[in-house]
């Protein structure tokens, strides 16, 4: 009976369980059908559910907080301390100094030297100012082992007007510069003295306008007249302007040159005959800038005619003009490099201020630099120090090369007896390598190195006469406190050939020997004192290792050399 009940139990129960099982199943409304997706499914997040009040806590071990008063109990306190009022600290600031528009400077040395320069700037309004520069600078020579007279004058005057408008600005000036020297430089010092001195002079007007907002950027003019006392004469006149092209949604840099020469000699070295020289040249130099990113790159062409109106004959030359700039670490490390060339005119001025022992019988003509190649490597290794590392080959077609003149002979001038220097035209190749550092600290330390080597390869001449071989500087410059400054620089020169042509008689055959000019380096130094802030005092040194040497063939300079002076500078 209890095994029948048991089934019975059994049976009911799985009944009851089947039953729900179908009416549930009988609920869900998932099938089995395709669901096409018409809009692509975007879920929102809705806010969640937060409970509005917060649940009462019904626990019998809670305890009740106790409410507590408090009371203060004010007691006085004897004191004698007094705060004092709180000031605000003050920046220390230097003085400012005050800059003045005029000065004028005297000095007085050894070898009866004479130094002297006095500059004036005064503002007429303000847009309008003018003014003016006289400089002196002579010496009484007295060179070991010269039996001629050897000093110098050099004495300039410069006047100028400049006038500052809203869009543009201009200025005018001119001046004049005589100039004395003496032939002094003669292979044989025992002979009877003579008259060897010969002057230059110089006189020359010219002005300068730049625009701020106009396609016409800028332009100049100068017009110089240069002679001596030989009765040789040269003009010359040159203009220059620079105007953006716009092309193509693209700004195309533009500069024309008209660079016109002409003079004359009143005789050759050798003869009676009268020289004379006149050109033209025309340039126009095109240029393109691109910048991109650390990239900056110009191109550019420049194009030059040359007519020679002595000779009536024309010529066309066509130069690059290409320089490039990369940045390799923003301003540590900037690779650089060009290629240019350009047909530079080369005159009697020009040679002349580079060596005042000239004769005057030159043939005057352009050079034609047909390439010049440079790369380098320029940066700055600190705020206060840069450097710059570049190389060079350069080709130059009609170079002018000093070269000594032989001693002619017979019916001679004073500059005819191989103390004078005359002009060699030769196709020369150089070939330079050099680098500088420059050192800024607080604008009170300033260090500036040079140096440089050449290689040089003619094709006339046996050598390149008088150009060196390696040239190197330093200069120094410190300001030691508020009174005290001073400052040094030396130059190094290294050898240099010339050619010697020994006079001969009817017999004697003639041999031109290359001398070799020794190597010389200069050193000069100078300390001042700030008495006010007007007037300062100041002494210098030249040439402190005290070196006769020769700068041209037979023609040694003065050895150490002390001078002494003052400045003085005020306003109007």
């Amino acid at each position: 009976m209890k095994n029948k009940l048991k089934y019975i139990i059994l049976l009911i129960i799985t009944c009851n369980f089947a039953i729900t099982f179908a009416q549930e199943r009988e609920k869900d409304t998932i099938d089995t059908d395709v669901v096409n997706v018409v809009k692509p499914y975007t879920p929102t997040i809705s806010d969640a559910f937060k409970i509005k009040e917060t649940p009462t806590l019904n626990d019998s071990t809670t305890i009740k907080k106790k409410e507590i008063k408090y009371n203060i109990f004010s007691i006085p306190v004897a004191s004698t301390f007094t705060p004092a009022k709180g000031k605000a600290a003050t920046v220390d600031k230097e003085k400012q100094v005050k800059l003045y528009d005029n000065y004028a400077s005297l000095g007085l040395g050894t070898y009866t030297t004479i130094l002297g320069e006095v500059y004036l700037n005064h503002a007429i309004s303000r847009t309008e100012r003018v003014g003016g520069y006289f400089s002196h600078h002579s010496s009484a020579g007295d060179i070991e082992g010269v039996n001629f007279d050897n000093n110098f004058s050099e004495t300039g005057l410069n006047a100028h007007y400049s006038q500052k408008m809203r869009d543009y600005a201009w200025k005018v000036e001119g001046g004049f510069q005589l100039q004395s020297y003496n032939w002094y430089g003669l292979p044989d010092q025992t002979i009877p003295t003579f008259d060897v001195g010969h002057s230059f002079y110089t006189a020359n007007i010219g002005g300068n306008i730049k625009f701020d907002d106009a396609i016409f950027k800028k332009g100049s003019v100068l017009f110089r007249r240069f002679g001596d006392d030989q009765d040789s004469g040269e003009n010359r006149f040159i203009l220059k302007s620079g105007f953006d092209v716009p092309v193509a949604d693209e700004i195309v840099n533009a500069e024309v040159k008209i660079d016109y020469i002409g003079g004359s000699f009143d005789k050759s070295y050798f003869g009676n005959e009268e020289l004379n020289y006149s050109n033209i040249i025309f340039g126009l130099s095109p240029t393109y800038k691109m910048t991109q990113d650390d990239l900056t790159l110009d191109l550019g062409v420049n194009l030059v005619y040359l007519n020679d109106t002595e000779a009536s004959d024309g010529k066309f030359f066509i130069y690059p003009n290409i320089t490039a700039s990369y940045r390799l670490v923003d301003e540590l490390l900037i690779a650089y490099g060009s290629l240019k060339g350009d047909l530079n005119q080369n005159s009697y001025y020009g040679f002349a201020q580079e060596n005042p022992f000239v004769s005057p019988t030159l043939f005057i003509a352009p050079t034609d630099q047909a390439y010049s190649a440079t790369v380098g490597i320029k940066g700055k290794l600190s705020n206060s120090m840069s450097y710059n590392v570049s190389g060079q080959y350069m080709a130059e077609n009609n170079k002018g090369l000093f070269k000594s003149n032989p001693d002619s002979g017979i019916e001679q001038e004073n500059y005819q007896f191989g103390n004078s220097f005359g002009i060699a035209y030769d196709d020369v190749k150089t070939f330079a390598i050099g680098g500088e550092l420059n050192v800024d600290i607080n604008r009170n330390f300033k260090l500036g190195l040079k140096a440089d080597y050449f290689a040089y390869n003619t094709d006339n001449e046996a050598e390149a006469w008088n150009l060196p071989d390696i040239e190197a500087s330093a200069f120094l410059d410190y300001q030691i406190d508020e009174h005290w400054f001073a400052g040094a620089n030396v130059f190094f020169v290294g050898e240099r050939k010339d050619l010697f042509i020994p006079i001969g008689g009817s017999t004697v055959e003639i041999i031109p020997q290359t001398i070799n000019l020794d190597s010389y380096f200069d050193a000069n130094a100078h300390v001042g004192y700030k008495i006010t802030d007007q007037l300062s005092a100041f002494a210098k040194v030249n040439n402190i290792a005290n070196q006769n040497y020769n700068r041209w063939l037979n023609y040694p300079v003065q050895g150490i050399q002390f001078l002494a002076g003052a400045t003085y500078q005020f306003d109007f």
